[in-house]
């Protein structure tokens, strides 16, 4: 997994409430063993026309968004089903964050466990980047996981909570098999000291 530490990127508006799984990777890509190539079904059913051509208002299909690692989302995304496939999906895309008001728990604890970081931010700070977006697609926040912070360019700085364990795999790089084996040397003092 890669390290989290400051990112600055552009923001991708998606400013649909509610978003499921289901909407950003369908049950029809999920018949695959590894990650590799979901992030082609991602938003497969907003981002294709029928024809399976790019629909060119979405947003993931327009230049000014190409390269952007941070989804600006609204309330309540990733809710539905449990599938991991969905930040597999996104960070196959190259999100490596999301911003909205709320999130699903199941997909905020798989977006963890995936080096995707969700940030929850208040209303204000949310409406605030839809709308410096809106103006100047180019906007650009600067994202500090270990400060917990969102730097708009106004200068304002806005707080996301984020656990305590969470955060240390996400700055390290880290899934919670490789925490785990990063104090293997200190499992197996404990063990030899139990066994006496």
């Amino acid at each position: 997994m890669k390290k989290f530490q400051i990112l600055t990127s552009r923001l991708i508006p998606l400013p649909h409430n509610d978003v499921d799984t289901d909407q950003i990777i369908p049950a029809r890509y999920l018949k695959v063993i590894d990650k590799s190539g979901l992030e082609e079904g991602l938003f497969a059913g907003w981002r294709y026309l029928p024809d399976g051509s790019p629909k060119p208002d979405f947003p993931l299909n327009q230049p000014q968004f190409q390269g952007a690692q941070i989804l600006l989302a609204g309330d309540n995304f990733g809710c539905g089903s449990s599938r991991e496939h969905a930040p597999w999906a996104l960070v196959g895309w190259g999100i490596r964050a999301i911003i909205s008001t709320s999130f699903a728990d199941i997909f905020r604890n798989n977006s963890l466990k995936n080096g995707l970081l969700p940030i929850i931010v208040d209303e204000e700070t949310h409406q605030q980047l839809f709308a410096m977006v809106a103006d100047d697609p180019s906007t650009r926040v600067t994202v500090d996981l270990d400060a917990q912070t969102v730097k708009l360019p106004n200068g304002r700085e806005a707080a996301f909570p984020i656990d305590e364990f969470s955060k240390v795999c996400l700055l390290e790089g880290l899934d919670q098999l490789g925490y785990l084996l990063k104090n293997e040397e200190k499992i197996a003092a404990f063990e030899q000291a139990m066994e006496k």
